[in-house]
């Protein structure tokens, strides 16, 4: 067994986060009652500091302060030091990041704050360098000591802020959705375009996958083929950007420069996820090969480094591993320098030099390289009077040989824990993989997730666990929890047509109702009434990287309606649609999952009904047209379901088509369905 000089409270939990800083001189210890009764008891500040595994910025400080027995020793004379997973716990990190984001008007990990005993904060920031952490922890030692009474006031002054935050007002307006309202969003949007490089016009760019599946989805609906090509081009630019592992396969969390060339380095499974779905339904609508080799090497990343043997999928791998001299270098791991290169490839090296960059744009520091492309196939072989086929057979070469070398080197840290969450996303991003390409496999790979979940994260009352680790589940979920098991169970009954996953689903809406709703403002709250209270909670409204939980439940609440014929599920996904209205209106691209909702009000939405012997094979027949403002329903017997009662028949398969509680005459081809859509 390893021996360590220091060992903390941390040495007792799971997280690999947490688990990073067991061996700290800093004493310390797990958020919980008995962390916060100590700093009561004891009258002490309290250190919260929160990050995650794959933060590479949480590693340069734990190594610079954490680590520093000096730095340990201020802190553990003045403070009680809590350390916090924000992906474990994103709770806490909701209301300590409003709270940074007021004081300092940004926000991000490592996430460090100062609170009084009673949790309430009055100081923080992000990454501190060691001599200005230090200088931070004894003023505001010494005042607590001289005059508590400033930062009681400042205190009661910043927890009135962080409530006002999460606020959402009622709208009293009369509820009407318009396309105009859409449009002028999209248009005021637009202006944020960066029509060349793709993405919009900032740096650093996150891919933001949820946005620009609603202006897929938008220009699609719209015939907007000016729109469209700007997300063609934008999902192009990145996934021909070094942000996209051309080697591996998989995408890292956000591009440090304009031309989605330098990543920082870490890869997250929800990216990940949501990419599939998202470049699975570009090809549906592009018939763009390059998205779908997207899609397929992504999987087979995720399959590959993300997925265990009970079918559960890891959080992450980190952004740094080590050199060769042994130090931890971000990026270490997929960098490449000429020599390595021109060794590995011998007489192709030019050619692979020419397709991946490895000159002076594909540069990036240290004489080491990050692939990127800056042209299509064709365009390619044009130029060097090759074949097509050549080129493919070359570059599938070129990437096995700097796979096999890539895997001698040290890997990057793995977070091992398991989120329900993360892990519905996944799941639902094999389901729309197996939706748009058919492979029996990715279906398999889903229904092995959706089990594992329903047996390991879904407790008899239908609730669920938030975490998973080692074989135990911990942490009682949040919205995010209940909100994509939803969508996602919702997204396997249309593939699979097993309506366990449709009850279930159903089920999980009255638990989410019934314990995280706000009846008077119509809205979600993160965490459940079961839950340990903090200082505020919070609402979480706004889509990010993630869409807010919120909107993704009011989608699957406005689909659930339609199942099972409950008027009141419709009503509150369309009352909350309608209190956002002034949000999505002053800032449409933090709000593009409500505005997706949107387009289910505002243009047709179909229910497809197929019911007969046959039904699986129209449905898959189905999926090969792109069709978002549909929701699907399907058997192969007779059923007591709303939407498919009285509708089958022995001798052959109908397809029902019904918009706004009319129903067209049945079909039995595909072709003639479709001809109904308007």
């Amino acid at each position: 067994m390893e021996e360590h000089d220091y060992n903390n409270d941390l040495i007792h939990e799971t997280s690999p986060y947490l688990l990073q800083h067991a061996h700290n001189p800093v004493d310390w210890k797990p958020w919980g009652e008995k962390a916060l009764d100590q700093a009561k008891k004891e009258n002490k500040l309290i250190i919260v500091s929160i990050g995650y595994a794959a933060c590479h910025w949480c590693h340069v400080m734990e190594h610079e302060s954490f680590e520093d027995p000096k730095v340990a020793e201020i802190m553990n004379s003045n403070y009680i030091n809590i350390k916090v997973d924000r992906e474990e716990r994103p709770d806490i990190d909701q209301v300590y990041m409003s709270a940074v984001q007021l004081m300092t008007g940004s926000g991000g990990w490592p996430l460090n704050m100062i609170a009084l005993p009673d949790g309430r904060p009055v100081w923080g920031g992000t990454y501190f360098p060691k001599g200005n952490w230090i200088d931070a922890l004894n003023q505001i030692s010494d005042l607590y000591e001289k005059q508590p009474e400033k930062l009681l006031e400042y205190a009661e002054k910043l927890e009135q802020g962080i409530k006002a935050v999460d606020v959402v007002e009622i709208n009293s307006d009369e509820i009407n959705f318009e396309k105009d309202f859409i449009d002028s969003s999209v248009k005021q949007w637009s202006k944020q375009f960066d029509h060349k490089k793709g993405g919009t016009k900032r740096v650093p760019k996150f891919m933001m996958p949820n946005n620009y599946h609603f202006l897929l989805r938008y220009a699609h609906q719209t015939k907007d083929e000016e729109l469209l090509a700007y997300v063609k081009n934008t999902l192009t630019k990145i996934s021909y950007g070094g942000i996209y592992d051309h080697v591996g396969g998989g995408f890292s969390r956000y591009s440090t420069d304009a031309k989605w060339h330098i990543p920082h380095f870490e890869k997250m499974l929800y990216d990940n996820a949501q990419l599939i779905s998202l470049y699975s339904d570009a090809y549906l609508v592009t018939k763009d090969t390059w998205f779908k080799n997207v899609v397929l090497e992504t999987l087979n990343f995720v399959s590959r480094e993300l997925t265990n043997e009970e079918g559960a999928f890891y959080s992450s791998l980190d952004a740094d591993s080590k050199t060769e001299s042994g130090e931890l270098e971000e990026g270490a791991f997929y960098v490449w320098s000429k020599e390595e290169l021109k060794t590995l490839l011998g007489e192709d090296f030019t050619l692979f030099s020419d397709y991946y960059n490895i000159n002076d744009y594909g540069i990036w520091e240290k004489g080491n390289y990050v692939l990127i492309r800056k042209e299509g196939n064709s365009d390619f072989c044009n130029e060097h009077k090759i074949s097509n086929e050549l080129l493919t057979n070359k570059v599938k070469s070129w990437k096995k040989a700097l796979l096999d070398h890539r895997e001698k080197r040290s890997r990057p840290r793995l977070d091992d824990k398991t989120l329900t969450s993360w892990n519905a996303l996944m799941l639902k991003a094999y389901l729309d993989a197996y939706r748009v390409f058919g492979d029996q496999e990715f279906l398999n790979n889903a229904i092995k997730n959706a089990t594992f979940i329903k047996k390991n994260q879904l407790k008899s009352d239908y609730s669920l666990f938030h975490n998973y680790k080692n074989g135990k589940s911990t942490v009682n979920g949040y919205l995010e929890d209940y909100a994509t098991v939803i969508e996602a169970f919702i997204l396997l009954y249309q593939n699979t047509l097993d309506p366990e996953w449709l009850d279930i689903s159903k089920r999980l809406a009255t638990y989410t109702i019934d314990h995280f709703f706000d009846n008077d403002r119509n809205i979600f709250y993160f965490t459940s009434d079961k839950d340990p209270q903090l200082i505020v909670r919070t609402i979480e409204s706004s889509d990010n990287v993630i869409p807010a939980s919120n909107s993704i439940l009011a989608k699957s609440l406005f689909l659930l309606s339609h199942y099972y014929n409950e008027p009141t599920y419709k009503e509150i996904s369309e009352n909350m649609l309608h209190n956002m209205k002034s949000q999505i209106q002053s800032y449409p691209s933090g709000y593009s999952n409500w505005l997706d909702l949107m387009l289910n009000f505002t243009f047709d939405f179909y229910e497809i009904v197929v019911v007969g012997h046959e039904a699986e094979k129209k449905i898959q027949e189905l999926h090969q047209i792109y069709i978002p403002n549909k929701l699907l329903a399907g058997s192969t017997s007779d059923s007591e379901m709303a939407l498919l009662k009285n509708r089958f028949t022995d001798d052959e398969t109908l397809i029902y088509v019904c918009v706004n509680n009319a129903c067209k005459y049945p079909v039995n081809e595909i072709n003639d369905a479709v001809n109904l859509l308007d």
